[in-house]
């Protein structure tokens, strides 16, 4: 059987089934989005909170893309499995729920006007958005009229025209919106085109001032992995367990985050939030980026050309060596976090790095190392350069595992062009596609330079780095001599010599 309201009086799991008295709640969020990262965290949240009976509200998901319908979700009445699968305070996690949280999905290709009456609810309070982070762009073409306009932010005008015009512009119709789209100041920027669309389209005073005074856009921040749609084995051991079958299905890690910048009024709105620590509401946010960016992708970022070049295909499987767990940790520890560009106290930095390693074990999470290689170059500059030199703001000493990180990229992007713009580099016998928009760069610096020079080569490009990193002091040698290293003993050698050092 598939599951769906009309089933659920014969699934016969243990695991959390929702009861019938959730189906009866009101509709209170407006998403846009249908993906998994949505699903998975705060549609997880929201169905947390209805449970313990706090928010009381269901979400009508708004379908933007062009492609397929929401006849999925009409035939599971917008029921899905959610499998949580992880490590957390070293313990293993292995829970499965139903989600009740959606109450409908409408397309906004065929179902516009129903959308728009959505606007008509007083309960409606909250629109939540995952669009990606092309979505939040100004389209100056967009009208409110359209129908419906092209991009998301045309579309969220329209929705606050027709809920202004509802409700006369009354304090009470105001909303809370919430972007994740992993764009820095997702919120504030959302605003910007909303307001500019306005002033585009024409709007009137009275809806300037109020979209002004009464519809707060939060700045937020999500975090937690859920993979797309799970490969065709995890999905008959689910359907086994489960006794039914779940087109919708999601996995997810057990951690979970959702940083939301706002204050009293939008923590009263917001009410999930009390049903879970994962959902903090706090006036700045910038601490949770600065943790996640420069500890949990800083690190993935140092450490995904030395585990793959070593020959791990996985997180997980790199974290199963002693040498490369060693090297995860103390490269976190002792050279990310006291030199993050923003003020961390050393327990903040502990326990979110813990809370990392706990990720980075979790065998129900295939992150591929490969994967993480994808932009290589621009990870290093975004996420790591910042680390790096305020490093040397404050020392002259060589953050060695930094520097073992910048000599594996060096490595992995040693590479031969093939099939016209294509960059194929080779490793433990086997070849691998190079995809990153300097793939060219790193590919013909190699030609011109040889093992002994290609630190100095690379480091001083300032095109790269919009800096010259020959000038940090030893950082260059290291580089050098951990690389030189790698080429001729291999890159656990130079773990096994990190050990040594810190020890």
């Amino acid at each position: 059987m598939i599951l769906s309201r009309e089933s659920l009086g014969r699934v016969k799991t243990q695991h959390l089934v929702p009861q019938e008295s959730l189906f009866q709640l009101p509709e209170k969020v407006l998403q846009f989005g249908t993906g998994v990262l949505l699903r998975g965290l705060p549609d997880y949240f929201i169905d947390k909170a209805n449970r313990q009976g706090i928010f009381n509200g269901r979400i009508v998901v708004v379908k933007s893309t062009g492609t397929g319908g929401a006849s999925g979700f009409d035939d599971q009445d917008g029921l899905f499995t959610h499998a949580i699968k992880g490590i957390e305070n070293n313990e293993k996690v292995d829970e499965i729920m139903i989600n009740a949280s959606i109450s409908r999905v409408l397309a906004a290709s065929g179902d516009w006007q129903a959308i728009l009456a959505c606007a008509k609810n007083p309960e409606m309070k909250v629109v939540i958005s995952n669009t990606t982070e092309v979505g939040i762009q100004l389209l100056d073409t967009d009208r409110v009229g359209d129908q419906p306009p092209r991009s998301f932010p045309g579309k969220l005008l329209a929705f606050l025209a027709a809920r202004y015009e509802a409700f006369h512009g009354s304090e009470e119709s105001g909303m809370v919106i919430v972007p994740t789209e992993l764009i820095i100041d997702n919120g504030k920027k959302l605003k910007d085109i909303v307001t500019r669309l306005a002033v585009l389209n024409g709007l009137p005073d009275g809806f300037m001032q109020w979209l002004d005074k009464h519809i707060v856009f939060c700045n937020s921040l999500v975090d937690r992995i859920v993979p797309g749609k799970p490969d065709g084995a995890t999905i008959d051991t689910l359907e086994r367990e489960l006794g039914y079958r779940d087109d919708l299905v999601i996995v997810s890690e057990a951690y979970r985050l959702w940083a939301i910048e706002g204050g009293e009024k939008v923590r009263e709105t917001l009410a999930f939030s009390q049903a879970d620590p994962g959902v903090v509401i706090a006036p700045d946010i910038e601490i949770f980026r600065e943790l996640k960016l420069r500890m949990l992708n800083g690190t993935h970022t140092l450490s995904c050309g030395i585990a793959f070049l070593a020959g791990f295909d996985t997180v997980k499987n790199a974290m199963d060596n002693e040498a490369m767990a060693a090297f995860v940790s103390s490269l976190m520890l002792q050279e990310i976090a006291p030199a993050i560009p923003y003020q961390v106290n050393e327990q903040e930095a502990k326990g979110f790095a813990a809370k990392v390693l706990d990720r980075f074990r979790n065998p129900h999470i295939e992150h591929l190392w490969l994967a993480i290689t994808a932009q290589f170059s621009a990870k290093l500059k975004m996420r790591v350069l910042p680390v790096l030199l305020n490093h040397y703001k404050h020392s002259e000493e060589v953050p060695e595992h930094i520097a073992a990180g910048f000599a594996a990229y060096l490595l992995f992007m040693k590479s031969e062009q093939e099939n016209g713009d294509q960059y194929f580099g080779s490793a433990n016998g086997r070849e691998y596609r190079i995809t990153d928009d300097q793939a060219a760069v790193l590919s013909q610096a190699w030609k011109h330079a040889g093992p002994g020079e290609i630190a100095a080569k690379v480091l001083s490009d300032r095109a790269l780095w919009d800096t010259d990193l020959t000038l940090l002091p030893g950082f260059e040698a290291s580089v050098t001599r951990k690389m030189l290293t790698m080429m001729t003993k291999g890159i656990i050698s130079v773990l096994n010599d990190l050990k040594s050092v810190v020890a």
